[in-house]
Parts: C-alpha cells; sequence; structure tokens
C-alpha cells in the first residue's frame, strides 16, 4: 500500500497524526514518494498527553515548528523491528533544519531492543515504546509509538533540565552559553552537580578565564561520539577539545568509559548539536595526564589540594526545572542502558525553551 492508504487504514489509531499532517501538503508530498524511510507515528493517546495544552496549541499555530517535529519522527532508512539489537543504533532523521539541529548528516533518534519491546530515546532521554510494529508501505515501514519524540534542546538547556545546574551555571557566568550551543557535531562530557561539589573549596578563586578553561576542556568539536563509539571506535583515543586542542583520552573497560579520570554514569543525552555524557569528575586542563583506576568505585579529583563544599557552585539563580529521564541516576554498569519512569510535561516541552517540543 502507499502511505496514504497505510495512514488511513490505520486512522482509528492515527487520526491526530493525520490531521496534523493535513496541514503539511509538502511534506506529505515528500514522504509520499520518498523511498527507503521509517515513520514513528505517535498514536492518538500519545498526541492527547500535549495537544490539550498551551504548548500544543502553539504547535499546532506554527506550521515550520510543526514541520521539525514531525520531520524528527521519520528516519532516514528502512528500519524493521527485527533490525533492532539489544546493542544502541543511532538512527540519522529528517530533521535538518539548523534551527532545531545542527549535526550533520541529521539530528537522531537512539533505537534498542529491551525484552521483546523497541524502545526509542529522543531529547533528555525520553522514552517511546513501539506497541504496532512493521507496517509495511510502498516507500519503507511505519511503527505505531506510545509517546510523542522529544527534538533535543541546546547543551545549556539539556543542562538544566538535566539537573546539571552547577554545568548550566558554569557555562551562564563564563557567557560560554551560546559558543557552546552554536558548535557543530560536539560532544559534551558534563560533569555532574556532585561532581563540581567536590572541588568546591577551589571554585570561589578561579577567574573567568580559568574556568572557561576549565569548560572547554569538556567539549569535543567536530565528532559526536555517541556510547557506541565510545566503546569501540574511540576508545582508548585521545581527543581534540575545544580548549586550544588540549586532549582527553577516552578509556573503555567492559560497560565502563572514562575521560582522563572520569567516569561515565549518564550516557546518550542527545542535544541539538550533538551529545551530552554525564560524568563524575570535573576535567582539568593542567592535569591531561589524570587517569582512571577502573576497579575504583570512586575516582580521585582531578584537582590537587581541593575539598568538597557544603554548596553546590555556580547554582545561584539556576533551578531545575524538569523531572526529564536524562536527569536519572545510572550507575556505570547500566552504561548504555536506559533510564525508565515517566517524564513531566515541562521536560517534554523543555522548560520553555522554544526548540524544545514534542508533537
Amino acid at each position: 500500500m502507499s502511505l496514504s492508504e497505510v495512514l488511513t487504514a490505520n486512522n482509528k489509531t492515527l487520526s491526530t497524526l493525520n490531521s496534523l499532517l493535513a496541514t503539511q501538503p509538502a511534506l506529505v508530498s515528500a514522504l509520499s514518494s520518498a523511498q527507503g524511510i521509517t515513520i514513528l507515528a505517535p498514536s492518538n493517546d500519545a498526541f492527547s498527553k500535549i495537544l490539550s495544552t498551551s504548548t500544543g496549541t502553539a504547535l499546532q499555530n506554527d506550521p515550520s515548528l510543526l514541520t521539525a517535529v514531525l520531520q524528527y519522527h521519520v528516519l532516514n532508512g528502512t528500519v524493521p523491528s527485527t533490525a533492532f539489537t539489544t546493542t544502541a543504533q543511532f538512527i540519522p532523521t529528517l530533521l535538518t533544519n539548523t534551527s532545531y539541529s545542527n549535526v550533520t548528516g541529521g539530528q537522531v533518534v537512539m533505537g534498542i531492543l529491551s525484552g521483546k519491546s523497541v524502545e526509542v530515546f529522543s531529547g533528555l532521554k525520553e522514552k517511546s515504546t513501539v506497541t504496532t510494529a512493521d507496517i509495511m508501505f510502498t516507500g519503507g515501514v511505519v511503527h505505531v509509538i506510545d509517546t510523542v519524540l522529544t527534538v533535543p534542546p541546546s547543551v545549556a538547556v539539556s543542562a538544566v533540565d538535566s539537573s546539571l545546574t552547577a554545568l548550566a551555571g558554569a557555562l551562564t557566568q563564563t557567557n560560554l552559553v551560546t559558543t557552546v550551543d552554536a558548535l557543530k557535531d560536539v560532544t559534551v562530557f558534563a560533569p555532574s552537580n556532585n561532581a563540581f561539589q567536590a572541588i568546591g573549596s577551589a571554585t570561589g578563586s578561579l577567574t573567568t578565564d580559568q574556568l572557561s578553561s576549565i569548560l572547554e576542556y569538556h567539549v569535543i568539536a567536530g565528532t559526536v561520539g555517541y556510547s557506541s563509539l565510545l566503546t569501540s571506535g574511540l576508545a582508548n583515543e585521545s581527543l581534540p577539545t575545544v580548549f586550544g586542542g588540549e586532549e582527553v583520552r577516552v578509556e573503555s573497560t567492559g560497560r565502563k568509559v572514562f575521560v582522563n579520570s572520569a567516569q561515565v554514569v549518564i550516557a546518550d543525552v542527545i542535544v541539538a548539536n550533538g551529545v551530552m555524557h554525564v560524568i563524575d569528575n570535573v576535567l582539568n586542563p593542567s592535569n591531561t595526564t589524570a587517569s582512571p583506576v577502573p576497579t575504583a568505585t570512586q575516582q580521585a579529583v582531578a584537582f590537587a589540594g581541593v575539598s568538597s563544599a557544603s554548596n553546590v557552585p555556580f547554582t545561584s539563580g539556576i533551578s531545575a526545572t524538569t523531572t526529564a529521564p536524562s536527569a536519572s541516576t545510572m550507575t556505570a554498569a547500566a552504561f548504555g542502558g536506559m533510564p525508565s519512569g515517566a517524564v513531566g510535561m515541562a521536560a517534554l516541552f523543555g522548560a520553555g525553551a522554544a526548540v524544545v517540543v514534542g508533537f
């Protein structure tokens, strides 16, 4: 059947999607003639969660925004349910609009097989589960999903929504928000609040230039290092950072991944311009040889002579605004695994950030 025939035949489940597509004739025409695509189609129940909200109303009144969101639900390539495995795959979508994505080849979703279910993760680690798989049409395949995808927000917004308020505050204090958000194809190693608190005695005496150097040492530009790459192609490699090309070293030992002496504790927070991994230590550009002890339960801080502070630094005026899954704690043993649980409406829409939306 054609795409139009498939959508009509499944109108009982997909009538809301059909109604939204009816306002997008150019996109429908492109999809109808496309070959080798996969459409992740939110069910009526998925839409009902948000369309009654003020944000949902705004979305319906913004055709360009709706186009971008719909494009994010279309994968490049025919991906049947049997193609998903217990190894995470990062699949490009049709979302290439630079107002929403700055990733070469199109923004991605992460797909993985969990038990017998196919799960798809989008911005802020929002999880969507395939409820009806492998509805074939002439141009590819449709999978019905139970939750709309979240278009990944910027690094700065993702930091706030992931409860990385110290990082968000430090980026704000150094005026690096715009700079980092504007980079293309990035990997950001994002220290947790506990990581910043562990060097708290030193943070108050850092100059703006010193703090900027530290933050820049956590950003790789030009390489999007999803977890599948960190454990294979980039494992045991050194990567240049935006801090003058100074390198960090990635090491993979089984299901643990380290960056210098910091351990990745939450992987694959997809952001507008790449990916962000939460780490348990702040990296030190003056201590580039810091290395991990894989058997240790807690890695030593990379700054000499520091002590922990009672309060999390850089958080004045910064507060977490969501209960996004990306804020969940995940142990290194679960590297590559996904936290589960409900996500608040604010997380779905990025707490007011214009580019963080679902359908």
